[in-house]
């Protein structure tokens, strides 16, 4: 690992080793951004991502937008920038990956560091603003490297590549949980869509009756000329067939039948009403008889 910065081998750190190696410390920046770089270290090249990135944020600020403020959390195991209000981490810049780290010396309030991108594998370098502790957020990822440095020889080299393994399992873990969740949002819709389907579509086959309209009386009109209903009755018997009418029988005007009165039965009229027709009926015999 490369650093713009050089200690003597008695000067003390600012902080605990336990404080780096088992907690983080926290420090509060302005994020001006990060740009890609060709070089993973040098002064010049930071120098120029430093003119980039303030004359960006220059325009920017023009136009109304403010500079964001984030958290920096620092530990021997890297550098996370986080959202000081929900925590969430925007970057997290692994430890291993940082190639090198500088404070400007024209203006104190910028420092920097470089980090190859874990996907890209592009090294990014990402500039801050701190008005007062821009030398000693870049001391402390310093002593962070020292301690993890010592850490590594320490365990013979086994620490730093079992962070790799965890790593690159969690990375995996955080892909197969992208494509879980993707794969149940696909499940989700494929049902939306069948059960769609299901309601808009109905059997093959199948005809909805319609009911017959009614009256006023909730009664079924009744129609000459519509044919007779073959419903059974509702001990499960056809009702009897209607006698059919002759078609030579005309009727009148209002659609009724002719009276004859010698076409009614015997036991119809009274016994004196149906003896004069039973007169009636020989003398309009022997009438025809001598035509």
């Amino acid at each position: 690992m490369n650093r713009a910065f050089s200690r003597k081998k008695d000067k003390t750190w600012m902080h605990t080793p336990e404080a780096l190696s088992k907690h983080y410390i926290p420090y509060n920046a302005k994020f001006l951004g990060s740009t890609e770089v060709e070089q993973p270290k040098g002064t010049e090249i930071v120098r120029d991502a430093v003119r980039k990135l303030k004359f960006a944020r220059h325009i920017k600020k023009s136009e109304g937008q403010k500079t964001p403020k984030v958290e920096l959390q620092i530990s021997i195991y890297g550098v996370k920038i986080l959202d000081p209000k929900t925590k969430e981490v925007q970057h997290n810049c692994q430890l291993h990956r940082i190639s090198f780290c500088a404070d400007d010396k024209t203006d104190k309030r910028i420092f920097t560091f470089i980090c190859k991108d874990s996907e890209s594998n592009k090294h990014l370098c990402y500039v801050f603003d701190s008005e007062k502790c821009a030398e000693e957020i870049t001391l402390t990822i310093g002593q962070a490297f020292d301690l993890a440095y010592r850490k590594f020889l320490e365990s013979g080299g086994k620490d730093v590549e079992t962070r790799k393994q965890i790593a690159g399992l969690q990375k995996r873990i955080n892909e197969l949980e992208t494509e879980n969740m993707e794969l149940k949002n696909k499940v989700q819709d494929l049902e939306n869509q069948l059960r769609i389907t299901q309601i808009h579509t109905s059997p093959a086959g199948s005809v909805t009756p319609k009911s017959p309209s009614t009256d006023i009386f909730d009664m079924v009109p009744f129609s000459p000329i519509s044919p007779q209903s073959s419903t059974p009755t509702r001990n499960g018997t056809q009702p009897p067939p209607v006698p059919s009418r002759s078609a030579e029988i005309k009727r009148d005007l209002f659609g009724a039948e002719p009276f004859d009165p010698f076409s009614c039965g015997a036991g119809d009229f009274p016994p004196d009403i149906q003896s004069k027709l039973d007169e009636m009926q020989r003398q309009r015999w022997r009438g025809s008889k001598w035509d």
